[in-house]
């Protein structure tokens, strides 16, 4: 399959509908959104997408509940595929306990994705992840994935092929300095 990933100020609905120009078959996926803007903000500004199908929606959070929640608003605005953002470094994100600060809470991630699946229905929910944070071995994103697998009904896991540092670089350097291990 092929799939454009979602990137902050890039995959807005302007980019989509340009990448759209190109195929109409890759799957294109949103910015992150998190729950927060769904449940208390403007939904039909941030799920609202116009000829960029197939789209998926990437969301934000790590509260189960919550994630149903976005799941279920954005529901009718037909997302072939709804995503959960575990790969994002950021100070922000990380201060509201969603994005990679997860990598290091699988059972959490896997209880997450099964109340976005139970709100998505027929929609597959997926995830994308890092191969570690910080000091964690790469090597531990197997055990990262089996828990996940076998604790919730994702079977699609999206791997941002190198670690995510939570102290001491950017999210920009997060894209750029931690070397990528394909």
């Amino acid at each position: 399959r092929f799939c454009v990933a979602p990137m902050l100020d890039w995959t807005t609905p302007e980019c989509r509908a340009l990448h759209r120009l190109f195929t109409r078959r890759a799957l294109l996926y949103t910015e992150m959104v998190t729950t927060g803007a769904l449940i208390y903000g403007d939904a039909e500004r941030h799920l609202q997408h116009h000829g960029d199908a197939p789209c998926a929606l990437q969301l934000g959070g790590g509260e189960p509940e919550a994630l149903a929640r976005a799941c279920a608003i954005a529901l009718p605005y037909g997302y072939q595929e709804i995503n959960l953002n575990v790969g994002c470094p950021s100070d922000r994100v990380q201060n509201n306990r969603i994005g990679a600060c997860l990598m290091d809470d699988a059972p959490l991630v896997a209880e997450c994705l099964s109340a976005m699946q139970q709100a998505a229905g027929a929609v597959p929910v997926t995830v994308k992840h890092r191969l570690a944070i910080d000091e964690q071995d790469e090597r531990d994103v197997l055990h990262f994935v089996e828990t996940v697998a076998s604790r919730s009904p994702c079977r699609v896991f999206i791997i941002h092929a190198r670690k995510a540092w939570l102290q001491g670089l950017s999210p920009k350097a997060n894209r750029d300095v931690p070397p990528l291990n394909y």
